[in-house]
C-alpha cells in the first residue's frame, strides 16, 4: 500500500489517466449493457421468428421493396404512433424493429414499450448486420 502511494506521488498524471479510462470504461459497459437487453443479434432474431415474432421495417418503403427480411411487415415512420392499435394482439409477443443501421430502431423500441408492447427488440446492427451474416433477403 505504500507502494501505491509513492507511485501516485510520483506519476500523478499517469494515475489521473488510468482513473480516466477505467471510468470510461465502466460507462460504455454500462451503455453496450442498457442498449443490449433491449437488442437482439441476426442469429436471435431468427430464433425469435421461429417462435412467431413479428418484425417490423421501419425503412422507406423503395428500400423495403429492394430487400427485406423475410416476413418482415413495414412500418411507416407515419405509423409508429398508432402501432399501439395496429398491432394490439402483438403486445405481449416479441416484436423486433430494424433499420439500415439499428440507431433509429432504437427509439422505435422505446415509443413501443411506451405503448404497451412488453417485449420489443431491435435488430442490433440492422439491416447491415443481417447482411454482414450473409442471411437471405427477400424482395417484393
Amino acid at each position: 500500500m505504500d507502494r501505491l502511494v509513492e507511485y501516485t506521488g510520483h506519476h500523478p498524471l499517469l494515475v489521473a489517466a488510468a482513473v480516466v479510462a477505467a471510468v470510461l470504461v465502466i460507462a460504455y459497459e454500462a451503455r453496450l449493457r442498457a442498449q443490449g437487453s433491449a437488442a437482439v443479434s441476426p442469429q436471435e432474431l431468427i430464433r425469435l421468428m421461429n417462435q412467431g415474432a413479428l418484425v417490423l421495417d421501419i425503412r422507406p418503403p423503395d428500400q423495403f421493396a429492394a430487400g427485406h427480411i423475410s416476413g418482415a411487415r413495414p412500418l411507416p415512420s407515419a405509423e409508429i404512433v398508432r402501432a399501439g392499435d395496429t398491432f394490439k394482439k402483438h403486445k405481449a409477443k416479441p416484436v423486433v424493429v430494424y433499420c439500415d443501421a439499428g440507431s433509429l430502431a432504437s427509439s422505435v423500441v422505446r415509443q413501443l414499450a411506451a405503448q404497451g408492447f412488453t417485449k420489443a427488440f431491435s435488430l442490433r446492427g440492422g439491416l447491415t448486420a443481417w447482411r454482414a451474416e450473409n442471411l437471405p433477403l427477400a424482395k417484393t
